[in-house]
């Protein structure tokens, strides 16, 4: 009985709903036959009240001296224009407001449209989502039922921009759990919240975006995420569609820039964002022929501070036009670095004369075998001399913060402005084999001159050193 009594119950429904639909309409029938008589006569009973109406309106008209009793046709007749215009207007109204709800629900292209709840939900599960980030839900409200369909408890939260009728709309969700959210901040493209990461105690701020389509528009969208990264002061990452490339290989058969390209590539750059590279795919947006790289995650420089080794991939876009983009902060190790000879090696005063001896007390050793020695030399030399060069620039301002205290007490000699200038000297040149070193080791190409801000090519160096990185063979 277990599998034919259960085909044979959904064939008796199949078979009984023409029946029971046939019974509804011709019950349907009757009723709409009666509606119809029914509004009829309401129809007339209405037009018979507006005539009586306009004409108390002119008799009165008449007796205050407002009008000559010769106008009374041209005025009725335009009052009663007016009225028709109204009904029909009523009309049309109701006729519109019955084919939405007559519209199926499948005809929903958001969220919860063709099998994307279904795709949404799985790839959750999948990758063990702790936030995930949502556009063009098309979706004015949401609710924290819909929400704990999609995360899968009801435990999670939550916030949303609505979107204008079937256009936009942006939804954001988080383990609680992971991330403890104390401020949110909206805009009508993007998204913000400003928490703490539970884990590790780290306080950040992640930003939803979803890019404008016309230049002006962007640059509002860059203004208002300016301000609000402004207004955080903390460690930022920006995430969605920016509807932009950042370079020319971002986008299928492209041979330049856009101003609009331009415009944005600026913003990533006095924001001193970090644009993590997509090493698993070149596109993330399809359509047709086409296809971009507009999707990303951007995050400053006290963010990678904090996760030197976090990346981003690309998995199948499935039922979307756009490839989902999935960040992880776990650490990664990688086979050891191999050997390269830095440039603030050749501030050193001794270096070339270490070289020069090392080199001769090899022999006659083969030239592969002596290189290797040698780099093992290297190795401990750059130790011995490079190693901590903050903490070398640290112990060389706390002498010159001893010197000035010293000063102020009435202690001086003639040995103290030669011990000032030695640190101040010791200084100089230790900033600058630091700053060498960090802007060797990223490689940035938007720095024609040096400055003091090695931080930021720490994290260059960073970056390049995520992309090459490789993860896996195929």
């Amino acid at each position: 009985m277990g599998k034919d009594g259960t085909s044979g119950a959904q064939g008796n429904a199949v078979r009984d709903v023409p029946e029971v639909a046939a019974c509804g309409n011709a019950r349907g029938a009757g009723a709409g036959a009666r509606q119809g008589t029914v509004s009829h006569l309401e129809g007339e009973g209405t037009q018979k009240e507006q005539r009586q109406e306009n004409q108390a309106t002119w008799a009165l008209a008449v007796e205050s001296g407002a009008v000559l009793c010769d106008e009374e046709e041209d005025i009725m007749a335009i009052l009663q224009a007016q009225n028709e215009e109204i009904a029909a207007k009523k009309k049309l109204a109701k006729q519109k407001e019955k084919a939405r709800r007559s519209r199926p629900k499948n005809q929903n292209k958001g969220v919860e449209g063709d099998g994307k709840l279904s795709m949404l939900k799985s790839l959750k599960n999948k990758y063990n989502l702790n936030m995930l980030g949502l556009l063009e839900t098309k979706k004015e409200v949401i609710t924290k039922y819909e929400v704990a369909r999609l995360w899968g408890s009801s435990t999670a939260g939550w916030e949303f921009v609505e979107s204008a009728g079937m256009a936009g709309g942006l939804l954001l969700i988080w383990d609680e759990g992971v991330f403890q959210v104390d401020q949110r901040y909206k805009g009508e493209r993007w998204l913000c919240v400003e928490g703490v990461l539970t884990k590790t105690n780290f306080r950040c701020a992640f930003c939803l975006v979803y890019g404008a389509h016309g230049r002006e528009a962007k640059r509002e969208v860059w203004e208002e995420l300016s301000y609000v990264a402004g207004l955080c002061q903390i460690p930022f990452c920006f995430l969605g569609d920016f509807n932009e490339i950042l370079q020319v290989e971002d986008r299928k058969g492209a041979t330049s820039l856009m101003a609009s390209s331009e415009e944005f590539k600026e913003w990533v750059r006095d924001m001193q964002l970090i644009d993590l590279p997509l090493t698993d795919r070149k596109y993330t947006w399809f359509r047709g022929r086409s296809c971009s790289r507009i999707d990303r995650v951007m995050v400053n420089v006290e963010w990678t501070e904090v996760f030197p080794d976090i990346r981003i991939k690309g998995v199948p876009r499935g039922l979307s036009d756009h490839c989902p983009v999935i960040m992880e902060l776990t650490r990664v190790t990688g086979p050891p670095r191999p050997f390269r000879s830095l440039d603030a090696w050749f501030t050193h005063e001794g270096f070339l004369r270490m070289v020069k001896d090392e080199w001769r007390s090899l022999g006659e050793a083969q030239f592969p075998c002596k290189l290797r020695a040698l780099a093992i030399q290297l190795r401990q030399w750059h130790k011995d001399n490079f190693r901590d060069m903050d903490k070398r620039l640290v112990r060389f301002e706390e002498e010159l913060t001893k010197l000035d205290n010293s000063v102020s007490d009435g202690v001086y000699d003639g040995t103290t402005e030669a011990r000032r200038k030695a640190l101040v000297s010791f200084c100089s040149k230790w900033y600058i084999r630091k700053e060498m070193h960090w802007k060797q080791m990223s490689r940035s190409k938007h720095a024609a001159n040096m400055d003091r801000n090695t931080r930021y090519f720490h994290n260059i160096a960073l970056a390049r050193r995520r992309n090459n990185r490789i993860d896996a063979l195929i």
